[in-house]
């Protein structure tokens, strides 16, 4: 089994930032790599500024904090990855992004290395199929935010080894994590859950069953969920929440999946979520507005 003490990490965004960040504070040696070497060294200061303030308010020890900055470089070229034990690609939710990451990111690596993919909806096997390493390959899906949410499921595409995924759930456990494993189907086990529910909020919206502040109210106080499906929609992005539905749309044939119209158009305004400042809410001012 490949012994993982140096990790890659592919995508300086929400989501990699996040898998580097637990990792560095683990022990691991981890390379942030990004399109844009200044992107990454932009998240690698955001994670220094958020642990100094988890230091201020005694969440974290100041020891912890260094720990996680000495363990991490920034890189604007895969090559900076290819002494890695383990690569994780946490790019956009593209499968053709994807792919052609995988295909200039193999000849790189050193032959035992190891890859996955954070995808929150593709097939694991398909995605394998386009490296040179099917068998050294599967999913480790974080969940968001990473350094504060407690899952990862672990999923497995038709050629993965036995040891590949003994040594992805050791990682994932070292990490502090609990493992879920889910079979590679489209949007494994929490996003076939989640992403329905959110998407019948938009068309509960859509309809006109109910407003923003309203919707979001009734499943925070009505079953108890600490985030409304659209807030949770906007802090996810709703972009991502579209190409997942998509994918489960595609992937099952099942008109029940089918995207609401709605979300298609805040996506083709660009109105995207926090990320964009818009989305169903307003994050323009000091407190979040409703959109509709």
């Amino acid at each position: 089994m490949t012994e993982i003490k140096k990790i890659g990490v592919i995508g300086a965004g929400q989501m990699g930032a996040g898998i580097a960040q637990v990792s560095a504070a683990a022990g691991y040696s981890v390379v942030l790599s990004d399109i844009s070497l200044d992107n990454a060294k932009a998240a690698i200061e955001k994670i220094g500024a958020s642990t100094a303030k988890l230091v201020s308010g005694k969440k974290m020890d100041a020891k912890g904090r260094d720990t996680i900055l000495a363990n991490m470089t920034a890189a604007g070229e895969l090559s900076a990855l290819g002494d890695c034990d383990l690569v994780i690609e946490a790019a956009s939710e593209v499968e053709s992004i994807k792919t052609s990451i995988f295909k200039e990111l193999c000849p790189l690596l050193k032959p035992e290395a190891l890859i996955a993919s954070n995808t929150s909806s593709i097939s694991i096997t398909r995605l394998a199929s386009s490296t040179d390493r099917p068998e050294q390959f599967m999913g480790i899906h974080f969940m968001n935010p990473v350094p504060r949410m407690k899952l990862v499921e672990l999923i497995r595409g038709i050629a993965t080894a036995e040891s590949t995924f003994k040594a992805a759930n050791e990682y994932a456990v070292d990490l502090g994590k609990t493992v879920t494993t889910s079979e590679d189907f489209p949007g494994f086990i929490v996003n076939r859950i989640l992403m329905p529910m959110i998407n019948e909020a938009i068309y509960t919206l859509y309809e006109g069953v109910g407003t923003v502040e309203s919707i979001d109210t009734g499943l925070k106080l009505g079953a108890n969920h600490p985030m409304g499906p659209l807030e949770l929609a906007d802090f996810i992005g709703l972009d991502t929440c579209l190409a997942i539905m998509q994918v489960l749309y595609d992937g099952l044939s099942d008109s029940k999946y089918r995207p609401c119209p709605l979300l298609v158009k805040y996506v083709e305004a660009g109105w995207l979520g926090r990320k964009t400042k818009r989305g169903f809410y307003d994050y323009r001012g000091e407190t979040p507005v409703p959109t509709r």
